[in-house]
């Protein structure tokens, strides 16, 4: 179901948790089927038939393992690296999240910054490639150069150090760093140089697979067809909230990790109801048309938000592809200001109006579009104008300037007025303190909006 939901009588419903697609019933029968099936391996004639030609016509190269979460796929990809590599330090971007098992926490900046842990040794963080608010933006020559040649940089720093480098590891496009896209043929130039240190590039599609992106069925495919991860871990969308994920690799890397006799076993793994899950989910992206459908809305949704950046000055930048969408608010265009009281009261606001969002990225002032991919074109319409008129009362009350004059108020808009204006306020004072961990590592403070404080009781 989409974020916003509608009773018989056309009115707008309490928000809900997405599980499962809109257009069609649950798939219980086909995983009450799977789980009749005994032991716990799925035949794999039972797979999707489409899923096994391609498996099959790449048995020589590829290798599967499958898994519970996602959390444990990024754990195995970094234990079949190191296997295979000898090495064991990691790179990593900046701001970036792969899981909640301690393994991934350590390699997570997202995580160990916010708490008092310290950055491991054999962790790398290399500047996430952000061409809008990072170190270099979308006016330097060769972003994409540029900012490989600052794993490059960390590569000789740990070899001059006798450190060897297993893997690096990125989502095809980072989500909790604030929906960053990776300029063209930064992955390349990456790969290039991990590959040429002995390591191996794993691409992290937990978030951003199963034709989320539209023009792809994977996100690394948007970087070109000269490019192929290493490894690939996949999960969340795979079992559409059932849990269920996947490591992908080479033939060579998982007989690197064979041959050491340290054998993987997980009692769910492959399990029959999974894998029936698993099955359901590809026949309704197929059947339903949902990659095409993630073009098209995407692209519809992307153009109306274009159309709200030129008319509120909060909107900085709107980037994504498909349906992964990041709206950066600022509170000036010039030194790109994170706003980010003004995200968390946009996010408790359009709540108010049943549409949930959340806000991401380092100072929290990014909006996350990533709805269902049964997402409508009138859901974006919706979700767009609810949008629309939280940001004009919100900059009337901060007195910051939109493109039409000031709009005579409801009396419950001039009510959310007053109310913006004195939480804006007391949120600048509220959240002045540092946390000295995050000052320590030169990051700015994880700031939350007292609106947004209500979300979590």
């Amino acid at each position: 179901m989409p974020p916003v939901t509608s009773d018989a009588q056309g009115k707008r419903t309490p928000p809900r948790g997405i599980t499962r697609g809109k257009p069609g019933p649950p798939r219980q029968s086909q995983a009450r089927e799977g789980g009749a099936q005994t032991g716990q391996g799925r035949p794999p004639g039972a797979w999707h038939p489409a899923t096994m030609c391609e498996l099959y016509s790449k048995q020589d190269t590829l290798a599967l393992r499958g898994k519970h979460i996602g959390s444990e796929a990024n754990d195995l990809a970094l234990r079949l690296a190191q296997q295979f590599t000898g090495h064991q330090d990691v790179i990593t971007l900046d701001h970036a999240y792969h899981g909640h098992l301690s393994s991934l926490i350590e390699i997570s900046p997202y995580k160990f910054l916010k708490g008092k842990d310290v950055k491991k040794e054999f962790v790398h963080v290399a500047p996430t490639p952000d061409t809008y608010r990072g170190k270099y933006r979308e006016d330097h020559e060769d972003p994409a150069r540029a900012y490989a040649d600052e794993v490059k940089k960390i590569i000789e720093d740990a070899q001059s150090s006798g450190r060897m480098i297993a893997a690096f590891i990125a989502e095809s496009m980072q989500s909790c760093g604030g929906q960053i896209i990776p300029p063209a043929g930064y992955f390349q130039k990456v790969a290039e140089y991990i590959h040429g240190a002995g390591g191996v590039f794993i691409a992290d599609e937990v978030q951003v697979g199963f034709g989320r992106v539209g023009k792809h069925f994977w996100s690394f495919q948007m970087h070109g067809e000269d490019f192929a991860p290493d490894i690939v871990t996949m999960g969340k969308s795979m079992g559409n909230g059932h849990p269920v994920a996947c490591v992908v690799t080479t033939k060579e890397i998982a007989e690197a990790f064979s041959s050491s006799g340290m054998e993987y076993f997980n009692t769910y793994a492959g399990n029959p109801v999974s894998c029936a899950v698993g099955l359901a989910v590809l026949d309704v992206i197929e059947n339903e048309d949902l990659q095409e459908n993630a073009t098209r809305v995407g692209n519809f949704l992307t153009e109306l938000l274009k159309k709200q950046k030129a008319k509120h000055t909060l909107i900085g930048d709107i980037r994504g592809i498909g349906l992964f969408i990041g709206i950066d608010l600022v509170k000036d265009h010039q030194k790109r200001t994170p706003a980010t009281a003004e995200a968390q009261h946009i996010i408790y606001k359009m709540k108010e109006k049943r549409v949930l969002l959340s806000a991401d990225g380092p100072h929290r002032n990014v909006l996350k579009i990533k709805p269902p991919m049964c997402f409508t074109e009138e859901d974006a319409k919706f979700m767009v104008h609810q949008l629309d008129g939280i940001l004009t009362v919100l900059e009337e009350a901060t007195g910051t300037k939109t493109e039409s004059v000031t709009s005579e108020n409801t009396p419950c808009e001039t009510k959310m007025l007053k109310e913006a204006h004195v939480e804006l306020l007391r949120d600048s004072t509220t959240n002045s303190k540092e946390n000295p961990s995050r000052k320590r590592n030169g990051m700015y403070t994880d700031t939350h909006s007292l609106l947004s404080k209500r979300l979590k009781t």
